[in-house]
């Protein structure tokens, strides 16, 4: 028989921790509200299994974020089959979410009728990519599902974390200025790579600042798919003075023509980092665009300090 201080047996009791007060006690973790829009992840380029390996990544990130999340993946180039579309994709949410409330009528249960975004698409880009992006907003358009369509994912401080671990993991650049060593293969002179054009290369030069505040070294941007321009910038960091340059690809890497890359890398002479792919900021901005747009975000993801 027990009694209201505990079991008559003696044995001790495990009372629950009280809630630490005032404003050092942590905050209540953030979780998917209840009939909340999926987040669909708009991935271009020709889809592969590297590619679904990718953003299934991504999203895995993004769940891990928010509990409770739907995530999933729409390719912009697929095939309904293995890789689905983003077009098929919105329409199979808008059903889904249509069947849930018919259910619930029919049990009798009293449910609100949907309303408000179906999905928040966020596009799988570290900049812009105005052909691309209208692809985008066109399969949103074909779906005939009420969708919103966030911004890409940078300029962001993360992003430039990113892309210093691929330099520092391809043997281009220290992982840590404050660390006394050095890196006999470290680049002096540091292209950043981009697709879209010019509003890509403006957008890629933003982040391009906060990275060569991270390695001490100069940074420039450069399309990819701009004839001359990687090739042009090389030369202008060779005439102020770099003499070992790397490039540093300010993309994910769906949306890289094979063997683009490499033709630029082998055109200048000098030796490529790998692109951001599944880095685990990918998936918290991914996230923070999702949020924002829904308005639960108490802010961004925060890069970590420069050394």
């Amino acid at each position: 028989m027990s009694s209201p201080t505990g079991p008559a047996s003696g044995l001790p009791v495990r009372m629950p921790r009280p809630r630490q007060p005032g404003r050092h006690r942590r905050p209540e973790p953030l979780v998917a509200p209840d009939g909340a829009p999926a987040l669909v992840l708009a991935v271009p380029g020709i889809p592969s299994a590297a590619t679904r390996s990718l953003a299934e990544e991504v999203v895995s990130i993004a769940r891990s974020e928010l509990p409770g999340l739907d995530a999933r993946i729409g390719y912009l180039d697929g095939d309904d089959e293995e890789f689905p579309t983003l077009r098929a994709v919105l329409a199979h949410a808008a059903e889904e979410r249509t069947a849930r409330y018919e259910q619930a009528l029919a049990a009798g249960v009293e449910a609100k009728e949907p309303d408000g975004p179906v999905a928040v698409v966020v596009p799988l880009l570290a900049g812009p990519d105005s052909a691309l992006l209208r692809r985008v907003r066109q399969a949103v358009m074909d779906s005939r599902v009420a969708a919103e369509l966030t911004d890409v994912l940078g300029p962001h401080p993360l992003l430039a974390e990113g892309l210093h671990v691929r330099l520092s993991e391809a043997g281009l650049a220290r992982a840590d200025r404050a660390r006394l060593f050095t890196v006999a293969t470290a680049a002096d002179g540091i292209i950043l790579a981009s697709v879209g054009g010019d509003e890509a290369v403006q957008a890629a030069g933003i982040t391009g600042m906060l990275l060569a505040a991270r390695l001490a070294v100069p940074v420039m941007a450069a399309a990819l798919d701009q004839d001359g321009a990687i090739a042009s910038v090389a030369e202008q960091l060779r005439a102020s003075g770099s003499e070992q340059l790397a490039l540093a690809p300010y993309l994910i890497g769906p949306e890289i023509e094979e063997g683009l890359l490499e033709a630029a890398a082998s055109e200048v002479d000098c030796t490529t980092a790998e692109a951001l792919g599944a880095y685990p900021a990918i998936g918290k901005l991914a996230l923070a665009k999702y949020t924002t747009a829904l308005g639960i975000a108490p802010q961004q993801p925060q890069g970590t300090p420069v050394h």
